[in-house]
């Protein structure tokens, strides 16, 4: 099965549990700021923002954290200016790892994020050396037990997505990243139980591993994702669905 697909919906699972929700707020606060920056304040017209403002809001976010991040990156108040960087390396056992953080210090975070890469039996590579095996999409993933998956296919491809499928113990729901928001709405108003929904960068091919590699692989994920400056970490990574729970329990 896809690791990246089952990751992305134990991450959420974490997210909801997280007694460290600062770093949570702290992310989602940074990409609110650099949304707002880049495509405006207006969330009506800026579908980056409304997506990071609903994200933030879904996490019980304050809105007055909310409604300060979009005045800090439209200028009306002052704030830390951060800007967008990625980062491409290799895990354990050959995974390609794409990296997108949001930072006020690139020559600091580099050094930290090939550190962790490094600590972790992968390391850091050069602009392109992964990038390529990867493209942006949406992601919404169902957990299979208990959900009418006929229904879910109907419901999906008819709000816009563009594949619906199976993948071990969960059901994958791609969409264009433009189809996201949508897709995701009518689910939720089908009453569909979501485990995760975010717009990624989605691998074309995976690369299987298990054992020590499975879980350096975890662990490097699991680093890379408690980095303040992180946004999101994908990888090509193929690991049984029992070994990924287990592994990240």
């Amino acid at each position: 099965m896809s690791g990246h697909s089952k990751w992305s919906s134990i991450k959420h699972k974490k997210a909801l549990k997280d007694a460290r929700r600062g770093k949570l707020f702290t992310k989602l606060i940074k990409e609110i700021t650099v949304a707002a920056r880049l495509g405006g304040g207006d969330i009506n017209a800026n579908p980056r923002l409304r997506t990071a403002v609903l994200t933030a809001r879904q996490n019980s976010m304050p809105s007055d954290n909310i409604e300060r991040a979009v005045k800090k990156g439209t200028g009306e108040l002052e704030g830390v200016s951060y800007e967008e960087t990625t980062y491409e390396g290799y895990g354990p056992g050959g995974v390609a790892v794409l990296v997108q953080a949001l930072t006020d210090n690139r020559n600091r975070t580099v050094g930290e994020v090939r550190n962790l890469f490094e600590k972790h039996g992968g390391n850091l590579g050069t602009a392109g050396s992964v990038a390529w095996m990867f493209a942006k999409r949406g992601l919404v993933t169902v957990e299979r037990a208990g959900v009418d998956e006929d229904r879910v296919m109907e419901v999906a491809l008819d709000g816009g997505a563009d594949d619906v499928r199976e993948s071990g113990d969960i059901l994958e729901v791609l969409t264009p990243p433009e189809r996201f928001e949508a897709v995701k709405t009518a689910l939720e108003r089908a009453q569909v139980p979501i485990a995760s929904a975010e717009i990624t960068m989605m691998p074309s091919s995976t690369v299987s591993i298990s054992g020590k590699h499975a879980e350096q692989m975890v662990k490097l994920l699991e680093a890379l994702e408690d980095h303040d400056d992180v946004q999101n970490v994908s990888s090509n990574m193929d690991i049984a669905a029992e070994e990924l729970e287990r592994l990240s329990a």
